[in-house]
């Protein structure tokens, strides 16, 4: 493709991408399907620089203001991400020449503000929680998230997939907490890989691994994944009950749940019955009133803690959508934990960093609930076989972040019914 053409439709994607309606990879899997001549590399160098753009976006709109012309062509060429070569075949000299200058500014003496790349308000809140360390926070999630893959244990052995990866020519090490998990360096074609195509393996994030062992569910149980989604989580959980007992999925979205139908049938599991609802009070969840083993409630929430794979959620995300959506927890955590017989345990998760969706939401159920205490996670991790369990906790709950622990921000919360 002429290097004009390239960066013209770089421009034209971000221009979309930053007007905020959908998520960013929706938006940029919509340009694509509009823009079939796009090869592999075109489309990587595009998506690589409107997803710098939405990272560093503050830095690099301060750095724009002594360009001339439309704002979001400046952005592409401050955030490019293909070759030099082929980026000065693509501008007039003027913009050359203006590209260089930019390039040679120091950004040491940039406002905080800027150089943090996010919204004041959630700046602020950040800085509460992590005080000093919300620098390193910041640098995290300007960086791409690792490749981690899951091992579908019911299928394969870890020591198995890891080998045969690296027969292939791949890098890959095991996840350093999750027993499950191996790191894959590269970003190569997953659905071209024997171990992905036979079900060996699923993308996730080792986090997302740890909340799924933390349920802790058995052989022959009755289990819920109480917001389903596309189904990661549940098929760890139906891999954790060697394909025995009964597995509800359950979740508002039909389409998400018809994600789960391939990845299902991939992962040779029979008891996984995914069941659209149409709220959390559903008739067809109170049926399992008082019968259930384990639930499993990754909550709808912000998305704050995967910063690293979607950067536009800093922009999208207000204050009030956070305060929106701690209602609608608090509405989900009472509705599921009236599943649990006596002596059963529910996994409170989301993949926000903020309190007001975590400690803030399990607080207020406790304090309603008499009949549910919380189990402290590191013990729980630990007697998992989890290394290093305490490392990953606070205040006896989960809690992950990228700048410590190299997986998306976490938060997850351990609640017993009392026998």
């Amino acid at each position: 493709m002429h290097p004009k053409r390239q960066v013209h439709l770089a421009t034209e994607m971000l221009q979309r991408v930053l007007l905020l309606v959908h998520p960013a990879d929706r938006e940029v899997s919509a340009f694509f399907r509009e823009n079939k001549e796009l090869g592999a590399k075109d489309r990587a160098i595009l998506a690589e620089t409107t997803f710098r753009v939405l990272r560093q976006r503050l830095v690099l709109q301060h750095l724009a203001q002594s360009g001339q012309g439309p704002l979001a062509r400046r952005l592409v060429l401050l955030a490019w991400q293909g070759s030099d070569a082929y980026l000065k075949a693509a501008v007039n000299e003027a913009e050359w020449n203006w590209l260089q200058q930019v390039r040679a500014v120091s950004l040491a003496n940039l406002p905080e503000r800027v150089k943090a790349n996010m919204p004041p308000w959630l700046l602020e809140r950040l800085q509460a929680v992590l005080g000093q360390e919300c620098a390193a926070f910041v640098q995290a999630i300007e960086g791409s998230a690792p490749l981690d893959l899951r091992v579908n244990t019911f299928k394969a052995k870890r020591e198995a997939v890891k080998a045969a990866l690296e027969a292939q020519g791949f890098v890959c090490t095991p996840t350093p907490h999750s027993p499950w998990g191996l790191r894959l360096q590269g970003k190569p074609a997953l659905n071209r890989l024997e171990v992905f195509a036979r079900g060996d393996v699923e993308v996730q994030d080792e986090g997302s691994q740890l909340l799924a062992l933390l349920s802790d569910a058995h052989r022959g149980e009755m289990v819920v994944d109480f917001c389903a989604g596309a189904g990661g989580k549940t098929l760890a959980l139906g891999a954790a009950m060697r394909n025995t007992g009964r597995l509800y999925a359950f979740d508002t979205s039909g389409h998400r749940l018809a994600a789960l139908k391939p990845r299902l049938a991939r992962s040779g599991l029979s008891n996984v019955h995914p069941v659209q609802i149409a709220h959390e009070r559903d008739d067809r969840i109170k049926r399992l009133a008082g019968k259930v083993d384990r639930v499993l409630v990754d909550a709808p929430c912000s998305g704050l803690g995967t910063l690293r794979r979607n950067p536009d959620l800093k922009w999208r995300q207000k204050p009030e959508s956070v305060a929106a959506l701690g209602a609608l927890q608090q509405g989900i955590l009472a509705s599921a934990s009236r599943l649990l017989k006596p002596g059963g345990r529910l996994v409170y998760a989301t993949c926000s960093v903020l309190p007001e969706e975590n400690e803030a939401t399990v607080q207020a159920f406790l304090a309603a609930h008499s009949g549910f205490e919380a189990l402290n996670v590191a013990d729980e991790l630990t007697r998992l076989k989890v290394p290093k369990a305490s490392e990953l906790c606070q205040d006896g709950q989960l809690r992950l972040w990228p700048q410590r622990h190299g997986t998306d921000g976490f938060f997850a919360a351990v609640l017993a019914r009392r026998a």
